[in-house]
């Protein structure tokens, strides 16, 4: 373990977290050793390769690896670097974006994987301790900085953080994973709500500083965090945060089972104010007392209105194409509260990128936005710093890649984690099913304007990596049986939420739906909310007013499969699969 107190942090903002080259060459030789048998045995090397961010699939030989990306920030250097990854190691020829704002690359041979590293790392970007039972990604409101009424700009803070916690001694053997979220406004961009650890900016008597928020989590017993601090100052949130990792870090009864080892467990069992009372004592301790826990050493500042583009005399204007530019300019686009600049969502569909859109996105940062893109929960990435008179001009240029659909963040933005496409864990093609129920919806030509609010959001199992639990409508997979014959299935919730602040947690209909028919189930809850809702009831507001009966009734004879039989035989395999369906569920690695 390198000693952390002699890294010296720059403001450059590809290196927001240092790459120590140490580090990549020791992977390079373990991994050397490992595949000539001299490793004692896997399980070791596991641990010691999820520390760099390696991680197993279910495809054997193969792994993801898994980009940190503080606050979602990337450049367009390091933008070239996935698609150069991409292009060399990864069969598929793409890079995903995660809903916790990650970067990953998936299929790369081991052998494959240290040449892969060194490439991220000469971009800036780490993968030190994107997995394991470590303080994970730090995520972020993609607009922090730019919205009107935002207090102050937390992403120096965000990024103070992720440097504290990275390689301190006290986070590398965790009872499980740790997630935090900073967000820049109530409005909670980042949503803070469901993480281990989230910070929303205050200012008490002059006094910078955050709320702080704890133990929510999704997967098995979802639950919203609860307030820890009302306040705490920008001087001793780095403070606080240790001293709810240190509890965490000490709850030996959490390593008894790993499917229950993360935060809210432990106050789910002690209550919430005996969880709070324990934070209180954990601050008189000595490792408190003494020591100066401002982020002042930690802190990333980077001035993006300085590096913002200049303006040009002349820029192209819409010719014959202004009604999908203007299309793309209201569902995309957002004005920034400085003036002359504005934000541009980019839809990224399924979160998959291709090198050559890689590189295409990354030339138009460098000749049209700040230096900084973010990614985004809903893996799309926030183009910043684009100047008005530009938009028509970086229009063009996302539309050349690709990458120019309008309805970033709507209905037809459908969010997925990876499914049995890589993940061991993986119970359905979750992603097989998000194309299908993309193609659906955009099928249904939707003009109004509160349905396209709805979010459709998806995960191959339980677990929520695709966050169908705060879904507008959700689903995680599942399987059926018809004699001995299995089907792909799936759990269906409805009226989740986060808008505006709200974090909701979605309520489980009473079905379970063949794989092959969750689009038309998609289809019909939407027509029955249009068909049935009151004036400008949101759908959220009518399934309050409803309840979950109709829903369930207008589907409910999707719920039956039919006979396996040669007609019917295509109910029995999964989205974009040629077999049947067989469920093959393997040990994740996320709590190894």
């Amino acid at each position: 373990m390198p000693d952390v107190e002699t890294i010296v942090y720059t403001n450059a903002p590809d290196r927001v977290l240092p790459v120590l080259e140490k580090e990549l060459e020791d992977f390079s030789t373990e991994a050397i050793r490992f595949l000539n048998g001299e490793w004692p045995d896997e399980a070791t090397f596991i641990g010691f390769r999820l520390k760099q961010g390696v991680y197993g699939q279910r495809q054997p030989g193969v792994q993801m690896l898994r980009v940190k990306l503080p606050f979602g920030g990337v450049t367009a250097d390091q933008l070239d670097a996935f698609g150069e990854v991409a292009d060399r190691f990864a069969p598929l020829r793409k890079a995903h974006i995660t809903t916790r704002q990650n970067f990953q690359i998936h299929h790369i041979p081991l052998s494959k994987a240290a040449d892969s590293l060194r490439v991220l790392g000469k971009a800036g970007l780490s993968t030190r301790e994107a997995c394991g039972n470590t303080v994970r990604n730090v995520t972020g409101d993609p607009w922090a900085g730019l919205q009107e009424g935002e207090l102050f700009d937390p992403t120096p803070y965000a990024g103070a953080f992720a440097r504290y916690w990275l390689r301190n001694p006290l986070s590398q053997l965790l009872p499980r994973k740790f997630k935090v979220a900073f967000s820049a406004t109530d409005d909670d961009n980042a949503i803070t709500g469901l993480h281990d650890l989230g910070f929303i900016p205050r200012v008490h008597g002059g006094v910078k500083g955050f709320k702080i928020v704890g133990a929510g989590g999704l997967s098995t017993m979802p639950r919203e965090a609860l307030v820890i601090r009302d306040f705490v100052s920008v001087d001793d949130y780095l403070k606080v945060s240790e001293a709810v990792v240190r509890i965490f870090e000490k709850a030996s009864e959490l390593r008894k089972n790993r499917n229950k080892a993360r935060l809210k467990f432990l106050v789910e069992r002690v209550g919430g104010a005996e969880f709070l009372r324990m934070v209180d004592e954990e601050l008189q301790g000595d490792w408190a007392q003494g020591k100066d826990f401002r982020p002042d050493r930690y802190l990333y500042i980077f001035d993006e209105e300085a590096a913002a583009p200049a303006k040009r005399p002349v820029y192209d204007q819409p010719n014959g194409d202004m009604r999908e530019f203007t299309q793309f300019v209201t569902a995309n686009v957002r004005r920034q509260r400085q003036q002359g600049f504005s934000t541009v969502e980019v839809k990224v569909t399924r979160g998959d990128l291709k090198p050559e859109q890689l590189r295409g996105l990354a030339q138009v940062m460098r000749d049209y936005s700040g230096p900084t893109a973010r990614t985004t929960i809903h893996q799309n990435i926030v183009l910043r710093w684009v100047r008005d008179e530009s938009l028509y001009e970086v229009w063009k240029r996302l539309r050349d890649l690709g990458l120019a659909d309008a309805g970033a963040n709507t209905v037809t933005d459908v969010v997925s984690c990876p499914g049995t496409d890589s993940c061991k864990l993986g119970i359905t093609s979750s992603m097989g099913l998000n194309a299908a129920i993309q193609a659906k919806v955009e099928s249904m030509n939707i003009e109004d304007d509160l349905t396209k609010k709805v979010h459709i959001k998806m995960s191959g199992c339980p677990n929520s990596c695709g966050q169908h639990h705060i879904a507008t409508i959700g689903f995680h997979g599942a399987t059926m049986k018809v004699g001995e014959a299995q089907l792909p299935a799936y759990h269906m919730f409805v009226a989740g939420g986060y808008d505006d602040g709200e974090f909701r947690l979605a309520t489980q209909l009473k079905v379970r739906i063949p794989a092959k028919r969750a689009p038309d189930a998609v289809e019909r809850v939407l027509n029955l909310y249009q068909a049935q809702r009151n004036g400008t009831e949101t759908f959220n507001q009518y399934f309050d007013r409803v309840g979950p009966k109709p829903l369930e009734g207008a589907i409910e004879d999707l719920t039956l499969p039919g006979e396996f039989t040669d007609d019917n035989k295509g109910m029995f395999m999964d989205w974009g699969k040629l077999d049947l369906y067989q469920m093959q569920r393997g040990e994740g690695e996320c709590a190894v």
